[in-house]
């Protein structure tokens, strides 16, 4: 599977179209393969046709780096961009994608020697990609967790819950992270109330009392074995935590909104496959 999503490609090609003139741009192309394929009279025309052919085809292309599937190398080729580059709207649909696939971008200064006899080296910032978990763990997958939790949102009526998690997507595909944040914490409270209503919840509308209906009920649907929830409101318990980890008061130093937004969109996808998967189980 392409390690990059439809949108992360799309933004890497609006980055490599910002960054680069009409004829830089046939000079990747021919480097690529895909000379005359992407000869539109506008930017935009060009971007969107080597946005297709990433796309649809991610043939194998050569780079310095070796053969790397098209998407990839239209990937490398974008965090090269002059600084300019990273005050657009298209860097940060980059950034928002990539962190969404699971990769980080590292920066590190290095040094390049002068040409010229006696001149000092002159430093430069060189950006490469780490994944942020370990690739071999499917779980994991961002990716794979969101479309899981879609199917299993739509398979038992939860329309709410799914709208709150389609906006809190294109908040963070904006880097809007506070809206993203807001419609995550809606996400999470939504599909755990929604549970408690198929499991037969019949008290008042109150989100508190309808996740310790979840505890309660026979059999229990959030587990005390696994702290998850506790009647002792003293007591570590996950899902409440979470639910306070949601509802933070004001920033903190040394933790970037970027950051935690993805921290906040990362831990809610993968808790919401959980209690959705055990919810589904127990339904059928």
């Amino acid at each position: 599977m392409n390690p990059f999503n439809r949108m992360t490609v799309v933004a890497a090609c609006e980055v490599v179209g910002d960054g680069n003139s009409h004829n830089d741009m046939e000079i990747l192309e021919a480097q690529w393969g895909i000379s005359g394929r992407c000869n539109a009279s506008s930017k935009s025309g060009r971007v969107a046709a080597l946005a297709r052919i990433a796309i649809d085809e991610d043939l194998e292309v050569m780079t310095e780096n070796g053969r790397v599937p098209l998407s990839r190398a239209v990937v490398e080729s974008a965090l090269k961009v002059s600084e300019r580059i990273r005050s657009e709207d298209s860097w940060t649909k980059l950034v928002s994608g990539l962190r969404f696939d699971g990769f980080e971008i590292i920066e590190t200064e290095t040094e390049v020697p002068s040409r010229f006899r006696g001149s000092f080296p002159r430093t430069t910032t060189v950006r490469t990609l780490a994944r942020m978990l370990p690739e071999d763990i499917p779980e994991l997958d961002f990716r794979e967790a969101e479309s899981e939790v879609v199917q299993l949102l739509d398979r038992h009526g939860f329309t709410v819950a799914k709208g709150h998690l389609q906006l809190a997507l294109s908040a963070f595909e904006r880097g809007a992270w506070s809206s993203a944040n807001g419609e995550l914490r809606k996400l999470y409270e939504s599909y755990l109330d929604e549970i408690a209503e198929k499991l037969g919840y019949q008290g008042k509308d109150d989100s508190k009392a309808k996740r310790d209906f979840l505890g309660t009920v026979q059999p229990p649907f959030l587990l005390e074995d696994y702290n998850e929830w506790n009647s002792n409101n003293q007591k570590p318990q996950y899902i409440q935590g979470l639910m306070s980890r949601m509802h933070p008061h004001g920033g903190h130093a040394g933790l970037s909104e970027e950051e935690d937004a993805t921290f906040r969109l990362q831990i809610t996808l993968v808790t919401a496959r959980l209690l959705l998967r055990r919810f589904d189980k127990g339904a059928r």
